[in-house]
């Protein structure tokens, strides 16, 4: 079984700040912010949610299917999903732009700020989603707003139950397209932030969200994640990381393990716990695909 992984692939330069974001910005002069932050470290790392989430997929024994756009710089990432055994059939190339990019600097109390760089994801609309036998599952994680909208609607079209994930592009939305997201989806998966941001535009509640889907989860970082099915709530406890190195791409490394869960028929607890696992073991590493599992079970 194959799952589409609809979603960015993208260079992510990741910096470290040795202070605190909180002692170097003073709310009352947020009017004339203008700050300039020291950071001695400084990597460049493979990225984009598309691409994250395939590599925890991938790493499972999943079989992903990234659907994305890359830029005129974006042969070397191409050339690495094909060395790690994934497959590129859906992924193209744009040659009259760059491949998006993301700054991420993060600070000692893992704190992050982000600048975002779409480049060619906002061509990703370009590539469909056709009913195939071997495609079972498919996720909408951010992407381009077109994209987004037309791959749900393509997925739907096509009977394949998708994850909607939102993430960062939620804000692109209304609360009538997002409740469509919802309506289309089988099952919907957000952070504590997002998750009130959707609750808010929609008017729905989490409760209510779940009884239109097969299940939600809302994830809460170091203190695991709540699983919502017909309208229950379930805590699902948090796994301790070895240590806390980098908090980038964790999301994506738990989606990974959503969809391998989803792939084997497991209920959305048992998904949501090797979710859990699997960011505990990337927050362990630096970036967002250099972990590996180590001697995990399950």
């Amino acid at each position: 079984m194959a799952a589409v992984i609809c979603g960015s692939l993208a260079f992510d330069t990741i910096m470290t700040f040795e202070g605190r974001f909180s002692e170097q910005i003073l709310p009352d002069q947020l009017h004339i912010l203008n700050v300039s932050f020291l950071v001695p470290a400084l990597r460049r790392d493979f990225g984009g949610c598309a691409g994250n989430i395939a590599y925890a997929h991938k790493l499972l024994g999943g079989r992903p299917l990234p659907m994305a756009t890359v830029g005129s710089d974006g042969t070397e990432y191409v050339e690495r999903l094909k060395g790690q055994g994934i497959s590129t059939e859906f992924v193209s190339q744009v040659h009259d732009t760059y491949t998006a990019q993301a700054m991420i600097m993060t600070d000692r109390d893992n704190n992050q700020i982000t600048a975002f760089h779409p480049g060619a994801m906002m061509q990703a609309h370009r590539t469909k989603i056709a009913a195939r036998s071997d495609i079972r599952l498919g996720i909408i994680s951010p992407d381009g707003r077109d994209a987004m909208l037309q791959h749900a609607a393509q997925f739907k079209a096509a009977d394949i139950p998708f994850v909607f994930d939102p993430g960062q592009g939620l804000p692109m939305f209304d609360g009538t397209e997002l409740a469509a997201f919802v309506d289309q989806a089988s099952w919907v998966t957000v952070n504590d932030y997002e998750g009130k941001m959707l609750c808010d535009r929609t008017g729905l509640s989490n409760a209510e969200i779940s009884r239109r889907v097969q299940g939600l989860v809302v994830t809460l970082g170091a203190e695991g994640c709540e699983v919502w099915v017909g309208g229950e709530k379930t805590v699902v406890p948090p796994v301790k990381a070895r240590e806390v190195v980098d908090p980038t791409g964790c999301g994506d490394a738990w989606r990974g393990a959503l969809l391998y869960g989803l792939e084997q028929g497991w209920d959305l607890r048992k998904c949501a716990a090797l979710g859990n696992q699997i960011g505990a073991l990337k927050i362990a590493s630096r970036g967002p695909q250099n972990y590996d599992l180590g001697t995990l079970k399950f």
